[in-house]
Formats: C-alpha cells, sequence, structure tokens
C-alpha cells in the first residue's frame, strides 16, 4: 500500500516480477490439472457428442494451448528474454485464448437456451455438424481477427531489448484504434448476446415454473448461463477497460498525464491481466455442471486412483 500510494517508479516492474509469476504459475498448476482431468473424462465418457459438448472440447483445446505457454511467461518476467519470436508468439496466444473462449461460452450460453426452448428435439444449431461448423469457424474468425497484432507488438523500448506486454507496445494511436475495435467485436458484442439469451432463458425457466411441479432439471442450463455472464462480467471487463487506458495513456497527443498517472494506470492495468485470464482455470467447471453422471464418472475415477497408490 505504502509503495502503491507513493507511487513509486518501480512498481509496475515490481507486480509483474512479483505478481505475474505467482498468478500465472497458480493458473498453470490448477489450470492444467483441471482441463486435463476433465478433458480426458470427456474424451472417455461421452459416447454421443451433443453440440455444447463440442464447443466446451473446443474451450478447453483452447485453455490448454494457453495454459502451456505460461512456463515460459513466468520464466520470462522473472529473468528477462532475448528471443523476440517466442515473445510475440506468446503475446498472440494470450489474445487467441481470450477471444476464442469468449466466443466458445457465448455459443454455449446459446445452446443452454434452445435445450430449454427445444427440449424434445433438436434445434438446426444444436446440430452435431452445425456444431463442428461454428466451432471451425470461431477458429478461423479469431485468426484473422488477431493477424493485425504481429503490426502492432514489439519488443524494444527505450531501455533495451525485452518483452512487453501488447499495450506497452507498438505505436500508441493505431494500437488503441485496433484495441478498441477488439473490445466492441470480441468483447461487448458477445456479451450483449450473452445477457441477451440470459434474459431469454431466465423467461422461459419462468414460464416452466407455472407449467409443471418441479424446474430443477431445468435449472441447470441458466446456472450455465449465468457463470457465462459471471466470467463476463468480473474477468474479463476490468481487462478491456484497463487495457484500452493504458494505451490511451501513452498517447501524449490528446491525454497529457504525469509519469506517476502513467506508472499507476499500468499498475492497475498490470493486476487485471491474470485475472482475466483466470478463465482457464474456471472453464473446466462447466463439464461438471453439464451432468451429474459425468461428475459422478470423474469422482469415481479419482476415488480408484487413490486406492491404488
Amino acid at each position: 500500500v505504502g509503495i502503491l500510494l507513493s507511487c513509486h517508479p518501480m512498481l509496475p516492474d515490481y507486480l509483474e516480477k512479483y505478481y505475474l509469476t505467482t498468478m500465472y504459475s497458480l493458473e498453470f498448476i490448477f489450470g492444467f490439472i483441471g482441463n486435463v482431468v476433465v478433458g480426458l473424462g470427456s474424451l472417455f465418457y461421452w459416447k454421443t457428442w451433443k453440440s455444447g459438448n463440442i464447443y466446451l472440447f473446443n474451450l478447453i483445446l483452447s485453455d490448454l494451448s494457453f495454459l502451456c505457454t505460461l512456463p515460459w511467461l513466468v520464466s520470462s518476467y522473472s529473468k528477462g528474454t532475448d528471443d523476440d519470436t517466442w515473445c510475440q508468439f506468446n503475446r498472440i496466444i494470450l489474445f487467441f485464448n481470450l477471444y476464442t473462449s469468449i466466443l466458445f461460452l457465448t455459443f454455449i450460453s446459446i445452446d443452454r437456451y434452445l435445450l430449454i426452448k427445444y427440449p424434445f428435439k433438436n434445434h438446426f444449431l444444436q446440430k452435431r455438424a452445425t456444431a463442428i461448423v461454428i466451432s471451425v469457424a470461431i477458429w478461423i474468425w479469431i485468426i484473422l481477427e488477431l493477424s493485425p497484432i504481429y503490426y502492432f507488438i514489439t519488443t524494444q523500448n527505450s531501455s533495451g531489448s525485452q518483452c512487453l506486454d501488447y499495450a506497452s507496445s507498438g505505436n500508441a494511436i493505431p494500437n488503441l484504434i485496433y484495441s478498441l475495435i477488439l473490445t466492441v467485436t470480441g468483447f461487448i458484442i458477445p456479451l450483449c448476446i450473452m445477457w441477451f439469451f440470459y434474459i431469454k432463458t431466465r423467461a422461459l425457466l419462468i414460464s416452466h415454473s407455472l407449467q409443471i411441479t418441479t424446474t430443477l432439471p431445468l435449472e441447470k442450463p441458466l446456472v450455465l448461463i449465468i457463470m457465462a455472464v459471471s466470467i463476463f462480467s468480473l474477468l474479463f471487463a476490468p481487462y478491456h477497460v484497463m487495457r484500452n487506458v493504458r494505451i490511451a495513456s501513452r498517447a501524449s497527443s490528446f491525454w497529457k498525464s504525469s509519469e506517476c498517472t502513467k506508472n499507476l494506470i499500468k499498475a492497475v492495468y498490470t493486476i487485471t491481466r491474470p485475472i482475466a485470464f483466470l478463465n482457464s482455470v474456471i472453464n473446466p467447471i462447466f463439464y461438471f455442471l453439464m451432468g451429474d453422471h459425468f461428475r459422478e464418472m470423474i469422482f469415481l475415477r479419482c476415488t480408484e486412483f487413490r486406492e491404488t497408490l
């Protein structure tokens, strides 16, 4: 607190070296274990892959690709790095995971709504072939959407070569424009879609509760959507706000701010970064909410494994 109040110029560096390394290490440990367990469990448990299962499995593939880069990221923040190519690749993987996760969570929300809307038949969007096409389209779209990021990411600053974060690299003005476009297309629009289907799902559940005696089976899809909306609001929103504020603070042409203010903005932005990527740790919980049988299978296999030790 003392360092923060005194606006210490080294505060962002301290956060990167100690806070980021600690958070990313914990995310790697818990996220990797959780995603591997539910990923392998799904391969052995799911006999028939429905649309929701396909979206969830793609979500876990995205998370694992991100989690596997964290050990290098921790090392680069604690010891530094001169590998510019790997630095750029790692930054792109961070964004790739973030925006694929957002889109897959959005389609999971849509899928859960359709599950309630059409409980006795499959809507076109719930067909397995459609889910596969949508999943492939999501991967392609994110690749195209993030392709300009190569232009904005740099690894050089005034003090020499180091692996800079996205908001601290490149020309501030065009970088801010691109970041705002990403915020709108990759975050705000999916968030609005998710809120829309949350409201629609809640209305359907209220309607069903007036017609049938129990709504417990129908409440699971609502729980999934509530979790997805919560992840958006609590994890992703602060990161997107502070990323744009951080880039804007570097644009001296229209924002005149002191070095103290810039350091504080960078410090807060640094705090939000690992919080946004906590989704890779939380996402496996979606698997456990898909059905009781999947949870029972995981617990049974874990019990059997402990007994063999």
